[in-house]
């Protein structure tokens, strides 16, 4: 099973991310992967986060979203996490405005592993404990490490 921690690095675990709209947070989060990942365009990211966006929002409630899309040229399953400095509307089933977001890129050819990984990410962050740890977190790196010990048991 691959474990988030595997897919997710303290270089895309990002606090303090400027806000704005749920548009200026979907072309942040293109440009982070995209810097990392060379393999990967900005553009086509952020195009299709918005498409899959457009089927629904992937805001969950609780300030939380969880953008996640398929890919072409993406190889194996990429993540991020961005903690919003203020919350942005991201038409969230609640209503609420989001400042957390879980993000997952998955080939084109999507497995069960890959709904595994949006369970996961899902049932972690069901638990209001771990919220208010990342919204604690001060740095990438304590962002980082909330995420590798939650999913330690911790």
């Amino acid at each position: 099973m691959i474990r988030l921690e595997n897919i997710l690095t303290p270089g895309r675990s990002l606090v303090n991310v400027p806000g704005g709209s749920k548009k200026r947070v979907l072309e942040q989060i293109a440009r982070v992967i995209a810097q990392d990942l060379p393999d990967l365009e900005s553009q086509a990211i952020f195009e299709s986060l918005v498409a899959r966006e457009k089927l629904g929002s992937t805001g969950f409630g609780n300030g939380i979203a969880i953008p996640h899309c398929r890919m072409v040229g993406c190889s194996a399953p990429v993540s991020a996490v961005l903690r919003l400095e203020s919350p942005v509307d991201f038409d969230a089933i609640d209503g609420e405005p989001v400042d957390l977001l879980f993000v997952l890129l998955v080939p084109q050819a999507a497995t069960d592993e890959h709904l595994e990984l949006l369970r996961q990410i899902a049932s972690m962050l069901d638990r209001e404990d771990v919220r208010a740890r990342l919204r604690q977190a001060s740095t990438s790196e304590n962002l980082y490490q909330v995420v590798v010990d939650v999913q330690n048991g911790h």
